[in-house]
Parts: structure tokens; C-alpha cells; sequence
């Protein structure tokens, strides 16, 4: 797990999201997916790196309502397109009241709640990487771990990676808080994205929300070929 993380200067929180592997025997390609905190903060050779590596899409998982400095992403070459998806709501009392306003919305204890909510914002998402230019595919939100570890469940679920190694995935990123926040809640990072999983069909549910079969097999081409 730990050979997929990326360096690049300025940025904490990158990893490709190849090597990983499906119920069927496969493994993800390298250089198609590449998950990360904001590029915002990239140095010019963290932009360099990224470029170098391939990536000629970068889409940002925003939440609808808020204003966040640290996503607006400017990149330093003209090939380079940039897309924005709010995945979230937080004009939505009911959640805001629940998680928005308690630390919990830094945890994946929020995810089954927020799949019940959005499959359509979520749906949005993985369209626009399925529709993305030719290259590699960056998806980020500011830290690297939540808005884009839900999007990183579901492309995974969606082409069958093994649970077990999309929970190593997400634990990649590290954050001792969420450890102490979960624990208090008598839950663990494997507890909530299993209870994330249970029961979701990933193609289903993401064609409930607007993605079309396309898109779901344009996702698959990237990832397995």
C-alpha cells in the first residue's frame, strides 16, 4: 500500500489509486487515478511532478454552501482542465445538524448517511471522471481523506476491489483524531466503510443518481482496462 504514495512538493496526501485488488483476480493500473489533498498548495516542482506523472484532469470534490479558499486550484499549464463537483450540502439542516456541526463529518461514520442523501451529486462525480480527457484523472477535496475517500469507496466498489483493500486505502490516510472520534463512538475505520458497503450496489446506486452505463464502463476501462 504504502509504494502507491506519490511525492509531490507542497502536497501531503497523494497516492495513485493503482495496485489494488479485485474479487476476480485483477489489479488496478497505476497512473489512471490519482487521489490527493488540494494541489492548491503545490510548489512549481509540485506541479511539475504532477504534470510529469501524467495528469490532465483535476476534479474537485467541493460541498454546495460553503466558500473554501484552499480549493481554488489555478494550475501552471494550459492543458491541464480542472472540473468542480459539490458531492455535498451543507445548506441541509438535517445533516448539517448531525454531522456538519460535530466533528464526526471527519470520520467515514458520515458516509451512509451522506450515500442516502446525494446519490445524485455523487452519481456527478463519477461521471466527470468517466468523461475525463485522455491522461491520468486527479480527484481531490482540502485534506485528501473524506470527500475524496467517499469518492474512492465507490470507484472501487464499483469495479470490485476487495473491501479489505479499500480500507487500507483510506487508513493511508493518516489522522490520529479521527482514530480517538471513532473509538468514542465504538466504531473504527473498518466498522464504518463496511457499514458503508453493506448492502450498496454500487452500479445501481450510482444510476439511480444519473450515471449512465457509459460512464460505468468508461470508469472500469481506466482502471482494469
Amino acid at each position: 500500500m504504502n509504494q502507491r504514495r506519490l511525492s509531490w512538493e507542497g502536497c501531503v496526501n497523494v497516492r495513485d489509486l493503482g495496485g489494488l485488488r479485485t474479487g476476480d483476480g485483477r489489479m488496478t493500473h497505476y497512473g489512471a487515478l490519482v487521489r490527493s489533498d488540494s494541489p492548491s498548495r503545490l510548489t512549481a516542482a509540485g506541479w511539475a511532478a504532477l504534470y510529469a506523472y501524467g495528469i490532465r484532469t483535476i476534479i474537485t470534490l467541493n460541498t454546495h454552501g460553503m466558500v473554501e479558499e484552499a480549493l481554488v486550484v489555478s494550475p501552471p499549464y494550459p492543458d491541464l482542465v480542472t472540473v468542480q463537483v459539490a458531492i455535498e450540502d451543507v445548506t441541509d439542516r438535517e445533516f448539517a445538524r448531525r454531522w456538519a456541526s460535530s466533528d464526526l463529518w471527519g470520520t467515514p461514520l458520515y458516509y451512509r448517511d451522506a450515500l442516502g442523501r446525494w446519490p445524485q451529486r455523487h452519481a456527478a462525480a463519477i461521471s466527470a471522471i468517466a468523461r475525463a480527457c485522455p491522461g491520468g484523472v486527479l480527484f481531490h477535496c482540502i485534506r485528501g481523506h473524506d470527500r475524496t475517500g467517499i469518492i474512492a469507496l465507490l470507484l472501487l466498489a464499483l469495479i470490485g476491489v476487495v473491501p479489505e483493500d479499500i480500507v487500507a486505502d483510506y487508513e493511508l490516510s493518516v489522522d490520529p483524531i479521527r482514530e480517538e472520534l471513532l473509538a468514542h463512538e465504538n466504531s473504527s475505520v473498518p466498522e464504518a466503510l463496511f457499514g458503508a458497503l453493506e448492502g450498496l450496489d454500487v452500479a445501481d446506486y450510482l444510476k439511480s443518481g444519473g450515471a449512465i452505463q457509459e460512464d460505468l464502463d468508461a470508469i472500469r476501462r481506466r482502471l482494469l482496462g
